[in-house]
């Protein structure tokens, strides 16, 4: 149940969900890279398919849940959303692993033959300069427009996508402060919309192909979708009855889990789709008490916590694994996914404590309204 007490918010389960959602990705990759080493010969399955982007998409909709609600919060509180503060805590949680990332990606891993993965082209060789310069302005999602899948980095495209749409957010909410439904709303519509006219046979435009692929990869409508059902559960709206439900949760959730696992594809909505599942299932663990403890374990709240660092991390560990399991004729999945697991835990355990931490409690400066349940 959400509370609003001492100025702190509290969100129970969604640390839990933030791992989750940082697992679903680490399988994407991992079934993908298994082929390059041989691991496993045979095509991966529609659930690997489809499960790494969804589970970015459910990063999406946490996040545009969350920092809804916290701005909305801050300004029922000091009258005001502070455009500044909020930038400064962003950049002061997102910023320094991203940047100790693609520091680590581009001046060290290039440089050793040992992160080579067999029979893939990385596009970094050939356009060094290019690629890191797009990430450092936080293009990594134009990047993979323009030169397809990066090894080591490629995860970092959503970063680009979560930081372009944290400009526009609070000027957005300021902007719409009677309309932020409607805002909302518009925001997915209007995405569709873009899609829709790139998408029309008759509509030639200049990098047309780099246009539409880089809207495949700023999945903003996911993000409003968050924010839709935190106004609703803000505002207290007469739809909250409908929606925060245990039978709702229930049955949207085995649905949910059901399509995933069978890879279904939602014809013409598959992303927005989910994400209007996911952000029922969010709005459910976070506000319905009887639901307090679905995921409120000590071990899935920390697991949360590290996630950015899990979801950061993780490639550099798979690419170490794979290649000790392809050198020791080692295919089960009980032995690989408990070692990439560990592997990346304890490298983003390290990074959260002595690195991160650092970074953390200056962010405590820019806070106004602190996020309980999940570290945000």
């Amino acid at each position: 149940m959400i509370k609003l007490s001492n100025q702190k918010v509290y969100f129970p389960n969604l640390n839990g969900l933030r791992f989750i959602a940082a697992f679903l990705v680490i399988i994407n990759h991992a079934e993908q890279l298994k082929i390059f080493y041989r691991i496993n010969i045979d095509p991966i399955s529609q659930f690997a398919k489809i499960v790494g982007k969804l589970g970015v998409m459910l990063f999406f909709v946490l996040s545009g849940f969350l920092i809804t609600y916290l701005l909305l919060s801050e300004e029922r509180s000091f009258g005001v959303i502070h455009t500044r503060k909020f930038y400064a805590r962003r950049f002061l949680r997102i910023v320094p692993l991203y940047g100790l990332f693609v520091f680590v990606v581009f001046f060290i891993v290039q440089h050793f033959s040992f992160w080579d993965i067999p029979n893939m082209k990385d596009p970094i060789d050939d356009n060094f300069y290019t690629t890191l310069v797009l990430h450092i302005f936080f293009l990594p999602n134009l990047v993979t427009a323009i030169y397809g899948f990066l090894p080591y980095i490629a995860q970092a495209w959503s970063i680009g996508t979560e930081e372009q749409s944290y400009l526009l957010w609070p000027l957005l909410l300021r902007k719409f402060k009677k309309n932020r439904l409607r805002l909302m709303v518009g925001i997915i519509v209007s995405y569709i919309m873009v899609r829709v006219f790139l998408w029309l046979p008759f509509i030639e435009l200049p990098y047309e192909r780099i246009i539409s692929l880089f809207l495949s990869h700023f999945n903003i409508n996911s993000i409003a979708v968050g924010g839709f059902f935190a106004i609703l559960l803000f505002q207290k709206h007469k739809l909250l009855d409908l929606i925060v439900n245990q039978t709702v949760f229930y049955v949207v959730s085995s649905v949910t889990t059901g399509l995933i696992a069978i890879g279904f594809i939602i014809p013409y909505f598959h992303y927005l789709g989910y994400s209007i599942l996911f952000g029922i299932i969010i709005l459910n663990l976070a506000a319905n008490p009887k639901l307090k403890n679905v995921l409120e374990w000590s071990v899935l709240n920390y697991l949360g916590r590290i996630s950015y660092g899990i979801y950061m991390y993780h490639f550099i560990i798979l690419i170490l694994v794979l290649k000790l399991a392809a050198a020791y004729n080692i295919k089960s999945d009980l032995i690989i996914y408990p070692l990439i697991l560990l592997g990346t835990i304890v490298i983003s355990s390290l990074s959260y404590h002595y690195f991160e931490a650092v970074f953390l409690k200056l962010k405590t400066k820019f806070t106004l309204i602190k996020s309980g349940g999940s570290k945000f």
